[in-house]
């Protein structure tokens, strides 16, 4: 089933809008563009993530958004890019973005990201990201949530992640050694070591996770201004 309106199962107010001259970000809705999503893909789309790939939207929806949708400590949005335009003069969807793990208790939250094929190595990854950076550590007084500290997990291995995040005020804080179980199929994200005999995945290799953040000491201090910079270039 393709849900066709916002979800507001998240610990905060969903804002139905957050932009920069060449880009916005609004709510996921799967009815609205999973498929435009799904048919936007390859193969490199799903090198790195730990789930996908997926053959249909329904599919897309039903084994990842759902789980999703029903955790209060995420929510998602669709990169539109506002510089590309479809047949009807609407912004085309760019990726997904959302903020995850999210701890209003201890004012944390984590930043997650996919951008698809044709807008690599544009504004697109650096404008979803700086949009949900304002949002989280921006003080409410100034429309933002106050949060203390957004992390950043990537694959070891995937250095494009890795050098977006550092490019967007991202500190390197370590790397956690045999974070994930992959899939048998996602092998190429492995850390090269082997699996331990008797171990009750054994034939699913491990992924390490570089582990980066940011707070508010260093938004305030020195990113805030920067990531601005970058959203209205």
């Amino acid at each position: 089933m393709l849900h066709s309106v916002k979800d507001d199962n998240f610990y905060y107010p969903v804002p139905d809008v957050l932009e920069t001259p060449k880009l916005k970000l609004v709510p996921f809705i799967p009815s609205m563009h999973a498929e435009a999503i799904i048919k936007a893909t390859d193969t490199d789309t799903w090198h790195y993530m730990p789930f996908g790939p997926y053959s249909s939207a329904e599919e897309f929806a039903e084994k990842w958004y759902e789980g999703m949708r029903l955790a209060k400590d995420r929510t998602i949005f669709v990169g539109l890019d506002k510089t590309k335009l479809d047949a009807n003069g609407h912004p085309t969807p760019a990726g997904l973005t959302g903020l995850f793990y999210t701890n209003p208790n201890d004012l944390w939250t984590e930043i997650f990201i996919m951008v698809l094929p044709q807008f690599r190595r544009t504004h697109v990854a650096s404008h979803m990201t700086g949009l949900l950076l304002c949002h989280a550590l921006n003080l409410p007084s100034e429309g933002g949530l106050g949060l203390r500290r957004v992390q950043w997990s990537a694959n070891i291995k995937n250095t494009g992640s890795i050098g977006l995040a550092k490019k967007m005020g991202m500190k390197m804080e370590g790397i956690k050694r045999w974070a994930r179980v992959l899939e048998p199929e996602k092998g190429a994200g492995n850390n090269g070591l082997s699996t331990r005999k008797g171990d009750p995945r054994e034939n699913c290799p491990g992924r390490d996770t570089a582990c980066l953040a940011i707070c508010w000491d260093d938004w305030e201090d020195e990113w805030k201004e920067r990531v601005e910079s970058i959203l209205m270039a």
